[in-house]
């Protein structure tokens, strides 16, 4: 299933990953945070772009295009403390991010698809979601729903990759947008309606399984 490459870079994600907790926990390593926090979107692009030399150079581009604006809306969301606008720039950030893997994912989609049953799943969990958020939202209501669109949209165009790639691209993918979609909906709830508990350690380990996921799974598309 992974080569040995992909074996090797499971263990250094991991460690990234757990550095990037141990710093975001920890008020005297918030210096090493800055670097820890982007160098878990950074390392995907390393592997990606090391290995992704059978792709097709459109879905290639698309999917750096999509790694580098999620390494940029990590960053700007790091300076959130400094003002509020870099959340609003983090979030247009990662619109654009899902757009691109909305355009990856729609390279292979399958036109006998049938996501009619899954949607309404989704837009029963998102109109949930949003009664949660909706009285905290003010003036971001408008960039909130357009940005919950866009997730439930990306989620959908992986979930009709079905039956059109094969089943290790499909699951990896999938399960990738199902966890970024959970990640997006800890944040979300966390900064609109109240604090949660562990949140940043819920946010980040559901945001890295979700990157980490859809990346091996666009670079297992030829298996």
């Amino acid at each position: 299933m992974l080569t040995q490459t992909e074996k090797q870079f499971s263990i250094i994600f991991f460690i990234i990953v757990l550095f990037e907790l141990i710093t975001g926990s920890t008020e005297t390593l918030t210096y090493a945070h800055y670097i820890a926090k982007p160098a878990i979107v950074a390392s995907l692009i390393a592997l990606f772009v090391k290995t992704s030399g059978e792709l097709p150079k459109p879905i290639e581009r698309l999917t750096v295009l999509a790694l580098v604006f999620s390494l940029l809306g990590d960053i700007l969301l790091m300076l959130v403390d400094n003002s509020q606008h870099f959340f609003t720039f983090g979030l247009i950030a990662f619109l654009i991010a899902h757009v691109m893997y909305v355009m990856v994912f729609l390279k292979h989609r399958n036109p006998n698809s049938k996501p009619f049953g899954f949607i309404l799943i989704l837009l029963v969990y998102a109109s949930s979601l949003f009664y949660f958020l909706k009285d905290g939202l003010g003036e971001m209501l408008i960039p909130v729903v357009i940005y919950m669109l866009v997730i439930l949209g990306m989620s959908t165009s992986a979930y009709i990759r079905k039956g059109k790639v094969n089943v290790l691209s499909y699951g990896l993918v999938f399960i990738g947008a199902i966890f970024f979609m959970i990640s997006d909906s800890i944040l979300a709830l966390n900064k609109f309606y109240q604090p949660l508990p562990f949140s940043d350690v819920s946010i980040m380990v559901t945001y890295s399984i979700a990157q980490f996921l859809i990346v091996l799974g666009i670079l297992k598309i030829n298996n």
